[in-house]
């Protein structure tokens, strides 16, 4: 594993102090950074577009940063990440609402498109940092604008308990927040505001697709590159989730009703009170994937991100429409299901209880005549009638997780999008040298799973090295990012005059011809609907939800 010490020493040694943009907030001082390729670049990181949401701003709507004039703004290094269970404890903090500026040239005439990474984690981990998954070293070798951020995660962004104190979707919003702090201030670092790309990963894919839905975002974004999720899943969508609040109240000592002192004294605990009990919050292991959802915002007289059910907004076609780029790869959850099955207790529990536990890891609902038939049937077809057994039912259980936790969204996503607006599919199938998923005991890779892409899109010092040119990922890296860029600057990720793409043609998707680009050693269109037969189980489990 490469040295994360390692890393940030080769940062510092070519960072130059003193870069200064001045915005209406105040002056900011970043620092000079080399790309990837050698190119030098202007870094502005760990700045604040929100107040830090503590006291009675904790659960509720973020507000907009202060001026810090006359004081100059330090964004030399990453402000700290959102509080969760994942990384450097001495790293956390409420006051996490920051973003990350990428540039090569500050003029405010410029005009680079700029591509806004919202980045994955299941709405509970991980960070727009760039120490450790969003590193721009690639990117910054293109013409663009890059940004990263920040959002509150688990409770303190996602606490929803139907009432005026925790509405709900505040991490959403404070999206919302960062995008509107993009259009009034990215022109002074080169970047323009009417060419603004979403790019979002998992649970940042989930919110693009939420951004198109939502009245807060209708505006702020142009395009966006959607990799492996949608609100488009099984799951249904409430108003509240007051059984969760009221678990987190119960891990606190709280009291769980009346609501309002419930999130009375939610809003009096330590931070980190909330990161210490995130394993209470889950089910078995890491389940519910997706423990804190968004939901349907009742009026209490705050902007409101969510007004309906996101199904009823897409099959009406009244929704925000911008060109899209969205895609899978190969082996998605099979990362999950691999663990999983390492796990001698949540294996018995599997085993014993399908019927109980299957709803929670493959998230439909509990409970329900209808909850015990979808699960027998999904036993039979993944798993087949024999015991859960490691490493024999590896393939099968990644199956049904992949499936359930992403393949199923990004079906749906494609039939209910493409309709509308130009969507090109990608299948993501490149075997690298390094993953998200190696074996431990070998320190080998499967093949292409979840978060895999972005070992070429971004530098990842928590998985890989810095890639070199001499570097066999340094094809895919060229042609990838290439295609993102050309993508964020015109709707179309084809070019006639890139050294890269001119031989390739990536031609867009639409039902009858099912188009989509193969990303593997090469990059290969081809057509057909990919795992059609497997989405077709969920399909006839879950419908569309009628209206």
């Amino acid at each position: 594993m490469f040295s994360f010490v390692l890393f940030v020493g080769l940062l510092c040694s070519v960072a130059v102090l003193g870069v200064e943009v001045d915005l209406e907030l105040g002056r900011i001082r970043g620092v000079n950074l080399t790309s990837r390729l050698g190119v030098q670049f202007h870094a502005f990181r760990g700045i604040r577009y929100a107040e830090p949401p503590l006291g009675e701003l904790r659960f509720r709507n973020p507000r907009p940063v202060k001026p810090w004039a006359p004081a100059t703004f330090d964004a030399s290094q990453d402000g700290p990440m959102c509080p969760q269970p994942w990384g450097n404890m001495t790293d956390v903090s409420e006051d996490c609402l920051r973003l990350n500026v990428y540039s090569k040239n500050l003029s405010p005439t410029a005009r680079r498109p700029v591509i806004v990474f919202l980045h994955p984690g299941g709405f509970y981990v991980f960070s727009g940092q760039s120490k450790y998954l969003a590193g721009p070293a690639h990117l910054m070798d293109r013409d663009c604008v890059l940004v990263s951020l920040n959002y509150r995660l688990g409770s303190l962004g996602f606490l929803a308990t139907g009432s005026a104190d925790a509405p709900g979707n505040a991490g959403l919003k404070d999206q919302v927040l960062a995008l509107r702090w993009i259009q009034k201030h990215i022109h002074l670092f080169g970047g323009d505001p009417g060419s603004v790309t979403l790019l979002g990963y998992s649970a940042g894919s989930l919110s693009i697709g939420l951004h198109m839905l939502s009245p807060m975002s209708r505006g702020l974004f142009h395009r966006g590159i959607c990799m492996s999720a949608s609100p488009y899943g099984q799951w249904e969508y409430h108003t509240s989730d007051l059984m969760l609040a009221q678990r987190q109240a119960r891990l606190l000592k709280c009291p769980e009703l009346p609501v309002e002192d419930l999130v009375a004294c939610l809003r009096r605990k330590p931070m980190m009170d909330f990161v210490s009990s995130y394993n209470g919050m889950f089910e078995i292991g890491w389940h519910p994937v997706l423990n804190w959802l968004p939901v349907i915002e009742q009026d209490f007289g705050q902007e409101r991100f969510l007004l309906e059910h996101p199904y009823k907004t897409a099959l009406s076609g009244k929704y925000y429409k911008v060109p899209l780029i969205t895609g899978i790869t190969e082996f998605e959850f099979l990362s999950a299901a691999f663990y999983d099955l390492r796990n001698a207790s949540i294996r018995e529990k599997l085993n014993d209880n399908w019927e109980h536990f299957a709803p929670i890891v493959l998230l439909y609902e509990q409970n329900t005549t209808h909850s015990r038939e979808a699960s027998a049937v999904l036993r039979r077809e993944y798993l087949g009638n024999g015991n859960i057994q490691n490493p024999a039912s590896l393939q099968g259980l990644g199956r049904a997780y992949s499936d359930a936790l992403i393949g199923l969204e990004y079906h749906r996503f494609m039939s209910l999008m493409a309709p509308h607006t130009p969507v090109f599919r990608y299948f993501f199938r490149y075997k690298g040298r390094y993953s998200f998923l190696m074996h431990p005991d070998t320190n080998q890779t499967f093949g292409a799973v979840h978060h895999d892409e972005l070992l070429y899109l971004f530098q990842v010092p928590l998985i890989a090295p810095a890639f070199k040119e001499s570097d066999p990922e340094n094809l895919l890296i060229e042609r990838l990012t290439r295609l993102w860029v050309e993508f964020a600057r015109k709707g179309d990720p084809n070019s006639v005059t890139d050294e890269y793409l001119r031989r390739l043609q990536w031609p867009q998707y639409n039902r009858q011809n099912q188009a989509y680009l193969e990303i593997d050693t090469n990059l290969t269109p081809k057509t057909g609907n990919i795992y059609e037969e497997r989405y077709k189980i969920w399909d006839q489990l879950f419908p569309y939800p009628s209206f």
